[in-house]
């Protein structure tokens, strides 16, 4: 169980609970936590918990954008001041490994969301999320590609494809063995192999 006080500002507590959220989804089936369980791991009542959020739904909105939030400011923050973009990607791909190894509920949400068949609000914004992640990539492969560090007939949409291919199938591998920490190591073979094969041959 999480320890907060039981007396926190309303901003405070909505990120409270997103916290909690994040801790459950990294032990079990988010699609399987309840606002019973939630309120229960941060040793509140449900009718506490209500107060800040009117149901389930509003809080996995709240955790969404927390994700979408975090990850796309730390990413934008790890691609700034490289003189080369291939270094750029490199930096980024590192910390969105280092965001999971840290945060294993986050994968776990996303993947859940974006099973689910009805389009929810949660949905929509997981998709956002990897749209504008996308979209980082594709600035960054056409600066390769222009300043000679990636092959001329790269394919740009297939690149960003194998790339995002490449990380989540990285972070299912280690969800489904239980080592997540262990991410970290198998990232670095698997990104030199990505680079192999977009650089330009010299």
């Amino acid at each position: 169980m999480t320890n907060h006080p039981k007396h926190l500002p309303a901003e405070a507590r909505r990120a409270a609970t997103v916290e909690a959220v994040i801790q459950l989804a990294a032990d079990q089936n988010p699609a399987e936590i309840t606002t019973t369980a939630i309120a229960r791991q941060m040793g509140l009542t449900q009718g506490a918990l209500f107060r800040h959020f009117p149901n389930k739904d509003s809080i996995l909105e709240a955790t969404m954008h927390w994700v979408s939030d975090r990850l796309l400011r730390r990413l934008d923050k790890a691609a700034t001041g490289h003189d080369s973009p291939c270094s750029a990607i490199e930096a980024m791909f590192k910390t969105h490994i280092d965001f999971v190894a840290k945060h294993p509920g986050v994968p776990r949400m996303l993947f859940g969301e974006l099973q689910r068949a009805e389009e929810t609000l949660p949905k929509k914004m997981a998709k956002t999320l990897l749209d504008q992640y996308a979209e980082r990539l594709r600035v960054l492969l056409n600066k390769g590609k222009q300043a000679g560090e990636f092959s001329n007939e790269l394919d740009i949409d297939s690149a960003i494809m194998l790339y995002l291919g490449m990380t989540q199938g990285l972070i299912m591998q280690s969800l489904l063995s239980g080592r997540v920490a262990e991410i970290r190591q198998a990232a670095i073979g698997a990104f030199e192999i990505y680079l192999n094969g977009i650089r330009a041959r010299t």
